[in-house]
């Protein structure tokens, strides 16, 4: 009976001991992580049935419904469940009757029997796995955190800091603050043409995507989308943020020119000044931002023949006309304003074909005779 006690104090007392240094490590993880300690139970077990399945020195990988572990405040226990058999062909899986009666009396051919896994053989190996599991555990913690809150802030600009500049012309951005700092990715293909910045540099970007990876969070920035130029002006202009004046779309060649449509909710609101900004400050602001891209400002307007002559500023529109059963129209411009009204390699022109959605074609008036369908 004494050497039953023995035994007994034996495996329990490493099962003190391990299970509550476990536990006061997953309460401080949720804590400080969130991590729940359920959850952190459960990977827990699963990782120290897999480590001894590995560790056995007959190296049968023993399945995983045949290794039992119980874990709690307590302490930690483990057991394997074998079939009594006559004559065992799979020492594994298998138990000699006999054997068997030995663990339990009452055990007969057939019966699944609980076998005790020696916890002080094995506990080196669970102390290391379970060190494993936290940190790995605090690692998803933290990369959950970020994908999250890097996930908030998609669609947003942000200021970062120029880490490297890879040979592929790729860069690699540190974004956030203090604990929420995150490496992002600013592809060459999401670059300004021309521009060109140097580590250290500080350069704002918009947050196209986030993503999960198995390094953690990708967050993918941009230079050249169109919402670059929106929420530069939202930062730039009281009356956006306040709602007095909608951006109601964006067309975009980056690093050469933009073209954005703007309307006032109120009457007596002007929508292009209210951009432009006293003396010119507030659109000078993004202009520099935006190392020197220049950008028309336009009334938008549901008359879609207003719309194309407002689009195709600077240049004067004798009159736009609507193409039926299409979305195009046909624009008569002075002689000398043809020029400006195509604009560089026909940029002016396809801008504002982006910016209202008609396909424009442009015509000097000495070619035709007017008589548009429909005027401005």
């Amino acid at each position: 009976m004494a050497r039953n006690t023995r035994a007994k104090k034996k495996v329990e007392e490493p099962k003190v001991e391990i299970g509550a240094e476990i536990f006061a490590s997953l309460n401080e993880l949720e804590k400080q992580k969130g991590i729940p300690v359920n959850y952190m139970v459960e990977r827990l077990k699963q990782a120290l049935t897999n480590a001894y399945r590995k560790d056995r020195e007959d190296h049968r990988d023993v399945p995983g419904e045949n290794v039992v572990v119980d874990l709690s405040e307590k302490g930690l226990s483990m057991h394997q469940i074998k079939t009594a058999v006559e004559e065992p062909e799979d020492l594994a899986l298998e138990i000699q009757i006999d054997a068997a009666r030995k663990i339990n009396p009452n055990v007969q051919l057939g019966d699944s029997v609980i076998i005790p896994i020696d916890i002080q053989k094995f506990g080196r190996i669970a102390a290391q796995t379970a060190k494993q599991v936290v940190i790995q555990g605090i690692r998803e913690a933290e990369r959950g955190a970020t994908y999250d809150n890097y996930a908030s802030k998609s669609q947003e600009l942000l200021t970062g800091t120029v880490l490297r500049v890879d040979p592929t012309g790729d860069m690699i951005v540190r974004i956030g603050q203090g604990g929420e700092q995150h490496d992002a990715m600013l592809r060459l293909s999401e670059q300004i043409p021309g521009q060109t910045y140097e580590p250290g540099d500080l350069i704002r970007v918009y947050v196209i995507d986030v993503h999960r990876s198995p390094r953690g969070p990708m967050v993918q920035v941009s230079r050249t989308h169109p919402n670059v130029v929106r929420r530069l002006f939202e930062l730039e202009t009281p009356e956006i943020a306040e709602g007095l004046v909608e951006i109601r779309n964006i067309a975009r060649e980056p690093g050469s020119r933009s073209k954005i449509a703007v309307r006032a909710v109120r009457e007596d609101v002007d929508p292009v000044g209210a951009c432009v900004g006293p003396r010119g400050g507030r659109v000078g602001a993004v202009v520099e931002e935006l190392h020197g891209e220049k950008i028309d400002i336009v009334v938008w307007s549901e008359d879609p023949c207003q719309y194309v002559k407002a689009a195709l500023s600077p240049a004067d529109v004798v009159s736009v006309s609507l193409i039926p059963g299409q979305k195009a129209c046909r624009v008569i411009v002075p002689d000398d304003q043809l020029s400006l009204a195509i604009g560089k390699e026909g940029q002016n022109a396809r801008l504002a074909a982006k910016l209202t959605g008609y396909k424009i074609d442009i015509k000097p008036a000495s070619s035709v005779e007017e008589a548009p369908e429909q005027e401005a």
